[in-house]
Formats: structure tokens, sequence, C-alpha cells
């Protein structure tokens, strides 16, 4: 996320000229090796079992990386190229969600589009439509890839919660059946604030922003030449964008779990 917040940084703020926050230089390649190799080493040492997946991960963004700098150089000056690349960013975030939110066999996982969707849309409709985001790719491309990272990270998150809790807690569910709620009702009433604290990672990023992190937004404004009052103007909209994009999707995912349209293969029934 952070290198799309950059683009709008430099983006919004003029040239970049020859500020940069790190130098390219083959000094940087090695310490990101040492850094990669320390993480899996940490992960797979320390028995946190994602030795494999950190590594999978590091070389996956290596590969994405690479591949999107050469890619958005042109896609940026179509509008429909444009559009299509969002639309490729918006499947894959419904993939990664909604695998990550239940392994059912099927289609199952295309339910992760319902939540992304809900939070994203009206975003980018309210800035097109009011003229806020300008209609070009460069800008288009970057805000729309915050808005679906923070809904794809918001909505696996959620949905992983809400139903490890109902796996974990079946009892008190049968319990509220028994007393006569609705199916819907019985769900949300045992996962719900589990569910909810897929929110807290957003509430702190915008609680101590200035304090504790100078996201990438502020710096890349600062870095391209704007005033700090308009960097930190268009970080603020960016995180406040965020809490609104994130606690949407939250509550549709709900709203799936509950009417048991996201569920585990194995998860229990009535």
């Amino acid at each position: 996320m952070v290198h799309q917040l950059d683009l709008i940084g430099l983006a919004s703020g003029g040239s970049s000229g020859s500020s940069q926050l790190l130098p390219v230089t083959p000094l940087l390649g090695v310490a990101m090796a040492v850094l990669l190799l320390a993480a899996i080493a940490v992960a797979g040492w320390g028995r946190l079992g994602h030795g494999r997946a950190v590594l999978r991960a590091g070389v996956r963004a290596v590969v994405q990386l690479a591949a999107v700098a050469f890619v958005i150089t042109w896609v940026v000056h179509s509008l429909w190229l444009t559009a299509l690349f969002v639309l490729v960013m918006f499947t894959v975030a419904v993939r990664t969600a909604g695998r990550r939110m239940t392994d059912a066999p099927g289609w199952s996982w295309a339910w992760a589009a319902a939540p992304i969707g809900a939070g994203v849309l009206p975003v980018l409709v309210l800035l097109l439509g009011s003229g806020l985001l300008p209609l070009k790719g460069l800008s288009i491309v970057p805000v729309a890839g915050i808005m679906i990272g923070g809904a794809l990270s918001a909505t696996s998150l959620a949905g992983r919660r809400a139903l490890d809790e109902l796996t974990q807690r079946h009892g008190e569910v049968e319990a509220a059946l028994a007393l006569g709620l609705e199916d819907r009702d019985a769900r949300l009433e045992i996962c719900r604030t589990a569910a909810a604290t897929s929110l807290v990672p957003a509430l702190d990023q915008t609680r101590t922003v200035g304090l504790v992190t100078l996201p990438g937004a502020f710096v890349g404004m600062l870095l391209g030449g704007s005033s700090p009052v308009a960097a930190g103007a268009v970080q603020l909209f960016v995180l406040v964008a965020l809490l609104a994009v994130e606690a949407v999707a939250i509550v549709v995912v709900l709203e799936l779990v509950g009417r048991g349209l996201v569920r585990r293969p194995l998860e229990w029934r009535r």
C-alpha cells in the first residue's frame, strides 16, 4: 500500500525531481534481501509457522512490483486500460480475501466481492462524480488500489474472526437457537464482537498518524514539493476514506456470515 500512497503524493505534488525517500542502489537490494532472510528465519525458528509464507510473499512482491512498474507506465495513459487494471486489482483482492475467509469448495470465496465492492465503489463514485479525483489513470489507479487494499484486509480479517468464533462457540449458537433466535441473529450475536475488532488496525493508524507513523501520501507529497498543509489534507482524506471503506466491508461480511452464505466446509450445522 505504501508505494501506492507515494504515487498519490508525487502525482499531486508535481515532479518527484531528485528527492527520494530511499536511494535506489545495489545496497538497497542487499538490505532488502538481508531483511527478508531475517524475517524468514524469525518466522521459522520462532515457530510461527510462516517461514515459507514469508519467503513466498517476498518473492511475489518482487515479481509483482517489477511487473507493475513496467505495466503502469502505459496503463495510466488510457482510461480503458486503467479501468481494466482496477478490475484486475479488484478480482485479485476478492480471490485473496475469499480464500482467507473460507476454504470451502466451489465458488463460495466469490462472496468476498460483496464487502469489497460495497466499501470501495461508493467512495470512487463520490470522488469521480464530485471532481475531487481527476479522471486520469495516474490518479485513479493508486486511489483505487488503496481503497481495495483496505477493504481486502478488513474483509479477510472480519471473515476469519467471525467464522473462528462460530466454530469455537458453536454450543452458544445452538443455545441461542434453542431460545428462539433466528439463525442469522444467533450467529451475529456470537461473532459480531470478534469481527468488529478487524477495524482496530485502521483506527490505530488514524489515531497515531503524525505521532507514530508518517504515511506514504504525506511523505510523498512533501518530497514532491507540496506544502505541509496540502500533504496533511490528502493524508487525512485517505485515512478517513479507509475507515469508511473498512467499516462498510466488515458490516457486509457479518451479514454474509450471519446468513450462512460464507461458512467453513465442516462448520457446525443446525
